[in-house]
């Protein structure tokens, strides 16, 4: 059965709260603390609710609009145990259960539409006569019925989730505005005014000022574009592809994510793109990726259309459900993943500057640890110290003199 997710539109952002140049205005005496977060972003929006939820007055600065950029156009997927043997592993797995708990708070299953489910991995080999070879496997759902092969469980509903990420952030995003007075701020951001060595206030295009006593930077691929963090470390975007198809048969694809080893008929190394069905009753298909220079403005990000032709072949040789006449293409799209040369991302406070931090270079596991990101950075904030993560591995002072060596 399909669920029917609450759309966009019905999560309000009260307009009183979005403008394009006021301090905010939820500034108690009590609430010592003053942050801005700049990023409407998964990272920053996760952030900005934590940070509201422990008592500060937050201001989240975004230059288009929230979830925009990847936060919007990502798969969702989530994984416990995916990160483990590396820097990732207590991140993802403390990021994964704050993702149930957050679902349980806020009703996800209905909202932002967060289930468990089960993930497979298979590869699929292009046939000019697949439609007369479908695959019979047991070990397979019934709507995966092209030349797949090698089925294997990779990932079970204890294990692995998902989430739609525009509502996800949306949705978050809605509730630290309606109980927490977060305030959105509309507009570009110029530089970070910094005053005897501690973030001041922020800068905005025009020459409009925030007054902060902390700043959050989580600006995704376009760190890179910000000369204080540029000057320290690099980030790059890795550009994605994806499409989204609205089946015919929505009610008989069942939630099983796969993960391909796909191999064209024109030979070549296989390529790795997902499939993601949705309780919306839409199936999420994404990859070829590759690494492009980053745009200055989110809303110029558009696909390749050799790119999304392919991803197209690959619904319909997964799936006579997903073929041409079956289903309703309702997104081409590409996003930017930020990506950190070490492949690990960069989450601290900003060596030189007291009071400015940075949360980026997520790359691909960016929706999944967004929320211990968040909540690990509102404590480092308003704490000092992060303690539900240790944040130690990803500090931008790993980064100081290794830039200007590597030169």
């Amino acid at each position: 059965m399909v669920l029917h997710v609450l759309s966009l539109a019905r999560i309000p952002i009260p307009q009183a709260l979005i403008n394009s140049s006021s301090s905010p205005p939820f500034m108690e005496e009590q609430q010592q603390h003053r942050v801005v977060v700049c990023g409407g972003g998964v990272i920053g929006v996760c952030t900005a609710y934590f940070l509201a939820k422990k008592g500060a007055a937050v201001t989240l600065l975004e230059k288009s609009s929230v979830a925009c950029a990847a936060s919007g156009k990502a798969g969702g997927f989530l994984a416990l145990d995916w990160c483990d043997g590396g820097p990732l592993s207590a991140l993802a797995r403390t990021s994964f259960n704050l993702h149930r708990s957050l679902a349980q708070d806020l009703d996800g299953a209905q909202c932002y539409g967060y289930r468990p489910l089960t993930t497979l991995s298979l590869s699929i080999t292009e046939s000019q006569q697949h439609n007369q070879k479908r695959n019979q496997s047991a070990s397979l759902p019934a709507w995966v019925d092209g030349p797949a092969g090698s089925p294997r469980t990779i990932g079970t509903a204890e294990t692995t989730a998902q989430v739609h990420p525009q509502l996800f952030t949306k949705t978050l995003l809605s509730k630290a505005v309606a109980d927490h007075g977060v305030e959105v701020v509309i507009g570009k951001l110029e530089s970070v005014a910094v005053e005897g060595g501690r973030a001041r206030s922020v800068v905005l295009e025009g020459g409009r000022e925030i007054a902060a006593n902390a700043v959050v930077l989580a600006l995704g691929p376009w760190s890179g574009k910000l000369p204080l963090l540029s000057s320290i470390f690099t980030v790059y975007g890795l550009k994605a592809h994806s499409i989204v198809l609205e089946p015919k048969e929505a009610d008989a694809i069942s939630p099983h994510a796969l993960f391909l080893s796909y191999y064209s008929a024109q030979g070549g190394k296989p390529m790795d793109p997902e499939v993601y069905p949705r309780p919306t009753g839409e199936v999420y298909i994404c990859g070829m990726s590759a690494r492009v220079e980053v745009p200055d403005d989110p809303e110029e990000v558009a696909g390749n259309p050799e790119s999304i032709a392919m991803l197209k072949r690959v619904a319909s040789n997964v799936s006579s459900h997903l073929g041409e006449g079956e289903a309703t293409v309702k997104a081409e799209q590409a996003c930017f993943l930020p990506c950190t040369d070490d492949g690990v991302p960069v989450i601290g406070e900003i060596p030189g500057v007291k009071g400015c931090y940075v949360a980026t270079g997520h790359d691909c596991w960016g929706i999944l640890n967004a929320p211990a990101t968040g909540a690990a950075v509102a404590e480092l904030v308003l704490d000092g110290r992060a303690s539900i993560v240790d944040l130690s591995p990803f500090s931008p002072a790993r980064f100081v003199g290794a830039k200007k060596r590597s030169m």
